[in-house]
């Protein structure tokens, strides 16, 4: 197993049992961007990806992700095809009855994510990388 992968299994540890605090994996200058779903939009610096990751999670109670499948795609990627559970703070709604399958990429170098890049639609992560399911 690459030291890219097992950062990016740690990364989901945390994620799985609903904690994001943790932003030491995260380039200074990461590029962090969610592609689709009902708040698309791109963000640069572990401090906007904080706040972003922040202002999203504060909509819901145990949110988390996790991971289905881990794919290494080359030396410097790994995608993780993923579920997300939780419940909307207001509304009461389970985020499965929304959409449940996504994923996640990672793009590292040196030992840190540069770019992350959160899908809400897994079929469209698959797709933008030209991968079929």
């Amino acid at each position: 197993m690459s030291e890219n992968l097992d950062l990016v299994r740690s990364i989901y540890a945390d994620w799985e049992r609903g904690v994001f605090g943790r932003t030491d994996w995260g380039d200074p200058a990461i590029e962090f961007v969610v592609p689709d779903g009902p708040e698309p939009g791109s963000w640069t610096g572990v401090a906007a990806m904080a706040v972003a990751t922040r202002d999203y999670l504060l909509a819901w109670e145990g949110f988390r992700w996790v991971a289905d499948e881990y794919r290494e795609l080359d030396a410097e990627r790994v995608l993780v095809l993923a579920s997300r559970a939780g419940r909307g703070r207001r509304s009461g709604l389970e985020v499965e009855q929304i959409a449940t399958q996504g994923a996640s990429l990672f793009q590292l170098r040196d030992g840190k994510v540069t770019r992350l890049a959160h899908y809400w639609d897994r079929d469209h992560a698959l797709a933008d990388l030209g991968l079929e399911e």
